[in-house]
């Protein structure tokens, strides 16, 4: 295989493709090929206390997790704004977590501030672990593993980046900014507030703010889908303005050309922005496609009842 790497950006080093991005776009989408995520670094967190202190400090519930359940955590600050985030899966003895390349120290200092009096021990796993997309999931393997696993049909981080566009999921730290909120973009799902928040569990740093905007609010933004003008050959830089008229109403995150809707990317835009509306970025024309509802919350749905 003639792969192609990432020059720069989070993924820098990683594979971006090898040589037929959309064909590995359809084979990976298809749970056909596998993706080597090795360069997101790996962490463990292990002890007897260990779901339950990832419970009382995180947005996510994790009391109860089964083994094997894999689940997506933020740590938001005081105002609600999501400040890091980790997914990972528990195998009965430790959490296995791997988070954005860039931001292990920060998550790492602040979880091990958080330990008090907790059985619990933190671990960076980096060297000897890594992720990959393999069976149509994501694990976390020994990195002498990791060749055999991902096997000999394989897709680089454009495959990745455009399914994960098309499906509406944002990646912290490129689709949002300081400001973001998990109210903005995740859309409520019983419980749950997209994948990493739970809206029924107790008291976490943060947690008044998801409240009270989930049942008396509406998030100032909303995450959306863009489909842009492929006309132009090129994709908006992460974090440009998005227009209407002439006036910014939001902010840029990914972009990737999907193998079926062309160029296709994430934004988050004000919530008052009409879903019709046309817009523009780095000169790029781009309509909408809604990801979370602007009337989204609790004050909503009560109404339709």
């Amino acid at each position: 295989m003639s792969a192609v790497l990432n020059e720069s950006g989070p993924d820098a080093g990683a594979v971006w493709h090898y040589g037929d991005p959309l064909r590995e776009q359809r084979f990976l989408e298809a749970g056909q090929a596998s993706a080597d995520l090795s360069h997101r670094p790996v962490f463990t967190v292990a002890g007897p206390d260990r779901l339950t202190w990832l419970h009382a400090i995180t947005s996510q519930a994790f009391e109860n997790l089964a083994p094997g359940e894999p689940v997506t955590a933020f740590v938001l600050d005081p105002q609600g704004h999501v400040e890091h985030v980790f997914a990972g899966v528990d195998d009965g003895e430790a959490f296995w977590a791997y988070t954005e390349p860039g931001h292990l120290g920060p998550l790492l200092a602040w979880l091990r501030r958080m330990v008090f009096a907790a059985r619990v021990e933190i671990a960076e796993r980096s060297g000897t672990h890594g992720v990959a997309i393999a069976g149509g999931g994501v694990r976390v393997v020994p990195r002498a593993d990791l060749d055999g696993l991902l096997g000999g049909r394989r897709a680089g981080t454009w495959a990745v980046e455009a399914l994960r566009i098309a499906a509406g999921q944002p990646r912290i730290f490129l689709d949002t900014d300081a400001r973001t909120i998990p109210n903005e973009i995740g859309v409520p799902d019983g419980d749950r507030l997209g994948a990493a928040v739970h809206l029924r569990k107790g008291c976490y740093r943060g947690q008044e703010t998801v409240a009270r905007v989930h049942t008396l609010g509406r998030p100032p933004r909303r995450l959306t889908l863009l489909h842009l003008d492929g006309s132009e050959e090129r994709l908006p830089e992460v974090g440009a303005d998005v227009l209407a008229g002439e006036r910014v109403v939001g902010r840029m995150g990914t972009s990737a050309i999907h193998h079926e809707l062309g160029p296709i990317g994430l934004a988050l835009l004000k919530r008052g922005t009409p879903v019709d509306a046309p817009l523009t970025v780095a000169g790029i024309a781009a309509s909408q496609e809604v990801v979370v509802d602007p009337d989204v919350g609790e004050h909503f749905r009560a109404q339709l009842r």
